[in-house]
């Protein structure tokens, strides 16, 4: 969720992320925001139908062990995978092996990341780690039955051993699995 309106003695009023708001208003952007965004804050905007009212900005600066551990986990071989939603998380995603935006993040977030969740649900991280496994089985499999086909279709094929019909048959299975 980025936001939520309101009715409040017949005015409608609107508070969210930055962008929420302002797709929301007829203002086209919140001043300040954007600078306060590039620093790592949070930007969160109350605004009626005409006007932004104010903002709140929230930071959540990034550890300072963060960095240090990652270089040493992958210092030492480990794969190492982040998640995470907002413009502090960037840096970490960015470094990381693998790395997991939440669909609800911030754009820079998102842009940092390997692969981006469209729910904002941690689970979808191991939905995500089980499909590409799933699909790097497959890609094993196919892989492999190509092979044999090359190895024994192609040159039996050649020296008339194998109808052409069933040679072709079986390059389009290995091609289908």
């Amino acid at each position: 969720m980025n936001g939520l309106h309101a009715q409040v003695e017949g005015r409608t009023y609107v508070l969210g992320s930055a962008k929420y708001v302002a797709d929301r208003g007829t203002f086209s952007t919140i001043e300040g925001v954007a600078d306060l965004q590039q620093q790592g804050n949070t930007v969160m905007a109350l605004a009626d139908e005409q006007h932004v009212i104010g903002y709140i900005s929230v930071a959540d600066p990034l550890r300072a062990t963060s960095g240090e551990a990652m270089k040493s986990l992958q210092a030492r071989g480990k794969v190492v995978g982040m998640a995470g939603d907002g413009v502090n998380d960037a840096p970490a995603l960015a470094a990381a092996n693998v790395s997991f935006a939440m669909g609800g993040g911030t754009d820079l977030a998102i842009q940092s990341a390997d692969i981006t969740l469209m729910r904002n649900d941690l689970k979808g991280v191991v939905g995500a780690i089980e499909l590409a496994r799933a699909t790097v089985r497959i890609i094993r499999q196919n892989l492999f039955f190509a092979l044999i086909y090359n190895l024994l279709g192609i040159p039996l094929a050649a020296l008339g051993m194998l109808n052409p019909v069933i040679a072709g048959a079986a390059m389009a299975t290995t091609s289908e699995i």
